[in-house]
């Protein structure tokens, strides 16, 4: 059975040590990175000393001057993730806007960040994740997020730090 597993971080703020923690457990068993922005000078450092690991990144409405943007859309494992900060979209109101361009885009997984605080569900053949934030969490600890795509299906869950 073909596993993936992607980890999924967000809102950093600038914590370059929590990231570190992160790659470091997750070095040998992830196959993709994930930022949903408002880390990303943390994350040049974190792509520079994982250079052999693949990291994806958009930016967040705190990562000034930046030329990446503000979403994405990736293929992984067989399926399409729509991944944004989130606040172009208005997550800290509603979803709706997100999910909207999620399944526009034909998106089998919305991950998004922005709100500081983790959740995952699942809508309409479309799951959707939150990872909190591993620098500044709203509620609980420092958190990121594990997405695993198997011929079984999709698995993702939040892990507090």
């Amino acid at each position: 059975m073909v596993k993936m597993r992607a980890v999924v971080f967000s809102d950093s703020h600038g914590n370059y040590d929590v990231l570190e923690k992160i790659m470091e457990h997750h070095k040998d068993n992830a196959d993709i990175f994930i930022h949903l922005g408002d880390g990303e000078r943390e994350l040049e450092l974190i792509q520079y000393v994982y250079n052999d690991k693949k990291i994806c990144f958009v930016s967040g409405n705190c990562d000034w001057g930046t030329d990446k943007p503000d979403y994405d859309i990736i293929k992984f494992g067989g399926k399409t993730i729509f991944f944004t900060h989130g606040a172009r979209f208005g997550v800290k109101g509603d979803l709706n806007i997100a999910k909207l361009f999620a399944r526009k885009n034909e998106a089998d997984i919305l991950l998004f960040g922005h709100t500081h605080i983790a959740m995952t569900d699942y809508e309409d053949g479309l799951y959707i994740m939150n990872p909190g934030s591993c620098g500044r969490p709203r509620s609980g600890g420092p958190s990121y997020g594990i997405i695993d795509i198997t011929e079984a299906g999709i698995a993702m869950h939040t892990v507090e730090i």
